[in-house]
């Protein structure tokens, strides 16, 4: 815990004293230095400082006044403090929050608000040019090109002048020279503003309900947690976009988190289209100018939307006014790698900071919201109707026992048949199967040898397209051998099992004449390829889609009537106990790209376990029911919501250290009331990109504070430098 309260240092230090500065190092809380004379610094003011002896600097935040552990002569000054608004206090306290939660020091936390350091700089001059005072004396037809153009008084770039007038740069330089243009600085460009009256949507009864509902919380600025569950197609964006409208009307800023890029293409469409501006943007694909100016427009409160993944929720908001989180039950918003978090969970909490309004959407929830919203925490708007004329698909198992299918072939002919069908009357159809490349597994059919990752616990993927065997979990790809490394025989591998591309290869076979494509995260490189395919899709550019989890959720395509599930049967089982959700969540998400407009929709999920309850419930569309089993399965195993758990994954490249680090953590484990420490056993990829991984357990009741047992166990553990630890709160994943 932090050694002050928010009351104790309001408005300190003065000029003079010391304060405490947390750095974006695995510290577990400030360190001290001196105000130099004359800088005047608040709580939350970001500064640079002196670290260590090597002469390094880092940024940091002042937290607070000094401990006072040092004598003030001892310790470093303050090199610089940055000319922008300190950090709000709702924001710290969020940060405080979360570091307590996820126990990370709070070093760790704040490196998620600093990054983009580039951005507390001054705003960089924009240079323009326009015309001058001072005609020139010798006038060439390139010059008089140039004079034309600026007769209009518009102050342009140096490239644009010379592109528009069709003349070198040297031409503009020399006539700014002589005076004949001038050079002028520009204003600082702010960002479009999202107009809430720009182009309101006509919205059914029930979007028109819960939106009113959502209005009434925004204008209320309080917080309150709403779920809006809405059937796939229903409309749930239209409706939140009028929450979105209110804020801006109030004139506060909206955050919404999408799980993924992907989602993000046909979405700022939409917003366009709605508010007449596209949002602020902030996700991985922006360049490092992109970051600096839209940190910086967060900031000072110009951006007044942001649209972005999960690292969004930790810009520093000026007037933060609605939170929405869509597809909240994408287990994209969970963290997995160094600070690891959930950000739908850490949205709530910095909603009720901010105290304001949450709207969690989704028309698959996770069972956290499903329990919250039945037990009256969350309030439910419900959407039951696709919007306008649309209905929802009819969904049905395709038992492939019962399939008469080729050897090496994985599309049933009832399936097929359905494909011809759409094809005929000129629909769209998508086949789904959420495993990239050519083939899960390589195998010599002379020896058996599989041919694995040497840095991971995993089979080398078959990706034909790139006449490569490629590694997902570690990036590491080769060429296919032309023997068995094993046994030496020439050209005995065969590929095991289908990927996307396996599946595209007997569709290209099966329906010669059709146009078709693969969607995965191997053929869409970033947003823009995202966009040329979604347009070709929505544009009937695409008679068959072939794709992952990426085509899942989110896109709108009129045309496409017919979904098809390769294999449902994939991921539902394991020791995973959230696979039976997951799946349940991919599979009904999938299905509901089918019959989005006019034309009625079908969904065919191959599957050799049709009785299985996940299965039947997607046939039957009893979601409810599904979530009720699901909600008595979990309570009865005291799992989450129900109980808490938290995993520690102990990591490093000395096998031998690694498990004697496991053991030495498992016998120091305190014996309290209502925990069970299980492990440690080597994880299900028990080594990662070089680095063998052990796994321990930790499983409470709900009444125990799992993140006080925690730090109990490990204060004053010592682990050797090549070992690493890593604490897992809420994990989603158990691999």
């Amino acid at each position: 815990m932090l050694p002050f309260t928010a009351e104790e240092i309001a408005n300190v230090p003065v000029e003079g004293e010391t304060v405490g500065v947390v750095v974006p190092r695995p510290l577990k809380g400030p360190l001290d230095y001196r105000v130099p004379p004359g800088m005047n610094l608040t709580r939350g003011s970001i500064v640079v400082v002196p670290l260590g002896r090597g002469g390094d600097r880092a940024l940091g935040i002042v937290w607070g006044p000094g401990e006072g552990t040092f004598e003030r002569s001892r310790l470093k000054e303050i090199e610089h403090a940055y000319d922008v608004p300190p950090l709000k206090e709702e924001l710290l306290r969020f940060l405080t929050w979360v570091a307590n939660y996820v126990v990370a020091p709070i070093g760790d936390v704040i490196s998620l608000v600093l990054r983009a350091p580039e951005a507390l700089e001054p705003e960089r001059e924009r240079k323009a040019i326009r015309l001058g005072q001072h005609p020139p004396q010798k006038v060439t037809d390139a010059r008089a090109r140039v004079l034309e153009v600026a007769s209009d008084g518009m102050a342009r770039s140096l490239k644009e002048f010379a592109q528009t007038a069709g003349v070198t740069t040297q031409v503009i330089t020399a006539l700014v020279k002589i005076g004949a243009l001038e050079e002028v600085v520009l204003p600082p460009r702010p960002p479009a503003k999202p107009d809430p009256a720009f182009a309101g949507p006509t919205l059914s009864i029930a979007q028109a309900k819960a939106a009113a509902h959502m209005i009434k919380s925004v204008h209320a600025q309080k917080f309150d947690a709403m779920f809006l569950d809405g059937v796939t197609g229903s409309g749930k964006t239209e409706a939140y976009f009028e929450a979105v409208a209110a804020a801006l009307q109030k004139g506060k800023q909206a955050l919404i988190l999408l799980p993924e890029i992907a989602l993000t293409v046909q979405f700022l469409e939409r917003f366009t289209k709605r508010f007449g501006a596209r949002p602020t943007e902030w996700h991985s694909d922006l360049t490092q100018a992109q970051r600096r100016r839209n940190w910086r427009h967060v900031m000072t409160g110009d951006a007044r939307v942001v649209v972005g993944a999960r690292s969004a929720l930790f810009l520093p908001y000026k007037e933060l006014g609605l939170i929405i989180v869509d597809e909240e039950h994408d287990s994209a918003f969970k963290q997995e790698e160094g600070l690891i978090y959930h950000a739908r969970d850490m949205a709530v909490v910095r909603a009720n900071i901010e105290n304001c309004p949450i709207v969690l959407s989704s028309a698959t929830p996770s069972l956290e919201t499903w329990v919250n919203a039945e037990s009256g925490r969350y309030t439910r708007l419900h959407l039951p109707e696709r919007h306008g004329k649309a209905t929802l698909p009819e969904a049905a198992l395709i038992d492939m026992r019962k399939e008469e299918t080729k050897a090496g072939e994985y599309l049933s002919p009832t399936l097929v048949r359905a494909v011809e069908h759409s094809l005929a009357q000129g629909e769209q159809a998508m086949l789904f199967l959420n495993r990239r490349g050519f083939a899960p597994l390589t195998l010599c059919k002379a020896c058996g040898h599989k041919m694995g990752c040497p840095r991971c616990t995993s089979w080398l993927v078959e990706h034909r397209y790139k006449r490569k065997l490629v590694c997902h979990h570690c990036g590491y790809d080769r060429n296919i051998p032309p023997s068995c490394p094993e046994c030496k025989t020439a050209g005995a591998f065969i590929a095991c099992g289908p990927g996307v591309e396996r599946v595209a290869e007997e569709v290209a076979a099966k329906f010669p004449n059709a146009r078709t494509n693969i969607a995965s995260s191997d053929t869409m490189g970033g947003p823009r390829q995202i966009q040329l395919a979604i347009e070709a899709i929505a544009n009937h550019e695409i008679d068959i889609l072939i794709g992952t989890q990426i085509v899942a959720k989110g896109h709108n395509f009129p045309m496409l009537t017919l979904v098809g599930v390769v294999d449902g049967d994939l991921g539902l089982d394991g020791a995973d106990p959230r696979a039976r959700e997951r799946t349940f969540q991919l599979l009904h998400q999938v299905s509901g790209r089918a019959g989005r407009a006019d034309r009625p929709g079908r969904v065919l999920i191959q599957t050799t376990d049709p009785n299985h309850a996940v299965l039947k419930a997607l046939a039957s569309g009893n979601r409810d029911a599904f979530y009720a089993a699901e909600w008595g399965r979990r309570e009865m195993a005291g799992l989450p919501p129900f109980g808490r758990m938290a995993a520690l994954i102990i990591s490093g490249r000395k096998e031998q250290q690694v498990h004697e680090a496991g053991e030495q953590l498992a016998a120091t484990a305190p014996n309290a009331k209502g925990v069970q420490v299980w492990g440690p056993a080597p994880a299900p990829l028990s080594m990662i990109r070089g680095q063998t991984r052990l796994r321990l357990a930790v499983h409470t009741d709900r009444t125990v504070n799992i993140q006080a047992y925690l730090r109990t166990w490990l204060e004053g553990l010592k682990l050797p430098s090549s070992v690493f630890l890593t604490i897992d709160v809420d994990p989603q994943s158990f691999m």
